[in-house]
């Protein structure tokens, strides 16, 4: 099962654009420690990427200082990263890091929001060039209202994504708006150009709206293992699931094995966003806890 053993609690001395948040925390396996990118928002809720090292000792968990300036900012005004970016999966190819991040657009009515898929590259894990100014990937006739979080990974030469897709939006008896989104897969031969079918990994059970941000592992038997955060209409906060694939295409959930849940002083309410990655014969997850990680992200280490 999943031992929580430590929480990263944004320092003060910090940047002064990032109010809050360390939301999305992403890994990037580096030879001697693992760099952790995440989003944090500056006073008007928009978020640019920023990173902490972290460093596995003896059983114990120690952090690089906050970066001192932010790794990706918004976009300029009108492109799909405008209001804001986060950080979702990072892949080393051919001597590069390829980031994968979300860019964010208000909607005109609350909650409302668009998000797109954008690609930022890098030499050196510290320096980061955006691809474009327009996304990689957007919506289509299978995402209509939105694409985010992708988790990339590469297998004998083919790039391998699952990512959260809009399906729709409906207003509840309150007259409040309701996002519903699940996870669909896609596969592409360059990491650039996307193909999808419209192809369903984890799909809504009964009552669930939101199904978000998935992180797969292939075990050394080589099956494929997902943890994934969904949200049931009955307690409207963010818990993580649980799936497993013999190929990557079809998966079956299996919720009650995520084996990790709201049980310490930051997650008491919800736990959200896992990022799941093995480092030095370990494997180890990042997830944020109440509000979206406004106070940080924990981390836990798998134990049989």
């Amino acid at each position: 099962m999943w031992e929580k053993i430590s929480f990263y609690r944004l320092p003060e001395n910090r940047s002064l654009d990032a109010v809050s948040h360390a939301q999305l925390p992403t890994a990037l396996i580096l030879k001697d420690f693992v760099r952790v990118f995440f989003a944090s928002r500056n006073e008007y809720q928009y978020s640019s990427i920023y990173f902490v090292d972290i460093f596995f000792k003896n059983s114990k968990v120690t952090f690089s200082d906050f970066s001192q300036y932010p790794v990706l900012v918004p976009g300029e005004i009108g492109t799909f990263d405008e209001h804001g970016v986060f950080p979702s999966s990072i892949i080393s190819h051919n001597d590069k890091y390829f980031m994968y991040y979300i860019g964010w657009n208000k909607g005109v009515e609350p909650p409302l929001f668009y998000t797109s898929i954008g690609l930022a590259v890098s030499d050196d894990g510290f320096r980061f060039i955006k691809f474009s100014p327009a996304p990689i990937m957007s919506r289509s006739e299978f995402d209509p209202c939105l694409v985010t979080s992708p988790n990339v990974y590469i297998e004998d030469g083919l790039w391998r994504m699952t990512y959260v897709s809009g399906v729709k939006w409906t207003r509840k008896l309150d007259g409040k708006l309701q996002s519903h989104y699940h996870i669909k897969y896609a596969e592409s031969g360059d990491g650039i150009t996307w193909r999808r079918k419209g192809r369903v990994a984890i799909d809504f059970r009964t009552g669930e709206t939101n199904i978000a941000r998935s992180s797969v592992i292939k075990d050394q038997n080589g099956s494929y293992k997902m943890w994934y955060s969904y949200v049931h209409s009955e307690i409207g906060k963010y818990r993580i699931g649980f799936a497993l694939s013999k190929d990557g295409y079809l998966w079956e959930r299996k919720d009650g094995e995520a084996m990790i849940g709201i049980d310490d002083q930051q997650a008491k309410e919800m736990i959200c966003y896992p990022f799941v990655f093995l480092f030095k014969g370990k494997m180890y997850m990042l997830y944020n806890g109440d509000n979206f990680g406004q106070s940080g992200f924990g981390i836990a280490v798998w134990n049989e």
